[in-house]
């Protein structure tokens, strides 16, 4: 089973690359960004719970992702592997994730970082906002809290992995095809 983190900061191209992954491998794509969103959209009380926090530009609990990552997890376990988007966001999240694995016999294979500089990260999610109407990347405030909280909270998962000798960084500036030829190298050198 081949199991990936993509990661990286907000805007870093995760969910472009992402689609790509997942066509190319035929992985379940697990993103808790898209979970969360249908959950808000549909107004769920996980929506409503997760979206006091989304709106402020911090994480939501590990508790409640974890629990949701669990369920789809669970749901899927017949496929060729996932691909984890958007999550583990700290370090208790990339042990319980372990963990979860761990049970249902199988782990993480590789985390793919995606690097990006701050000041094109935040031009990326400013067009974002633009182009799909998500309220937090329109605001320049909720982005820098955002990519604060990344830096805070949730690049420690990095070291995480890396003392595993799982952490690949990838350089996510450039065009989509060339930054997914260089995931695809990562991936498939393993």
């Amino acid at each position: 089973m081949l199991n990936l983190v993509l990661f990286g900061p907000p805007g870093a191209g995760k969910g472009t690359q992402s689609e790509k992954l997942i066509a190319q491998y035929g992985l379940i794509h697990l993103s808790t960004g898209d979970i969360l969103r249908a959950e808000r959209k549909a107004g769920t009380q996980l929506g409503q719970e997760a979206n006091r926090y989304i709106e402020k530009g911090a994480l939501v609990p590990d508790q409640v992702v974890i629990g949701m990552i669990e369920h789809h997890i669970d749901k899927n376990l017949g496929g060729k592997g996932f691909i984890f988007d958007g999550f583990p966001r700290t370090t208790a999240q990339a042990k319980a994730l372990d963990e979860l694995l761990t049970k249902r016999n199988t782990s993480i294979s590789i985390m793919l970082g995606l690097e990006v500089e701050e000041e094109e990260l935040k031009k990326r999610l400013l067009l974002r906002g633009k182009d799909s109407g998500r309220a937090d990347d329109q605001d320049p405030a909720i982005i820098q809290n955002r990519i604060k909280v990344y830096h805070d909270e949730t690049s420690p998962v990095q070291h995480y992995y890396d003392q595993q000798k799982k952490y690949r960084g990838i350089k996510g500036i450039g065009s989509i095809e060339e930054i997914f030829n260089a995931l695809c190298q990562a991936i498939d050198s393993l």
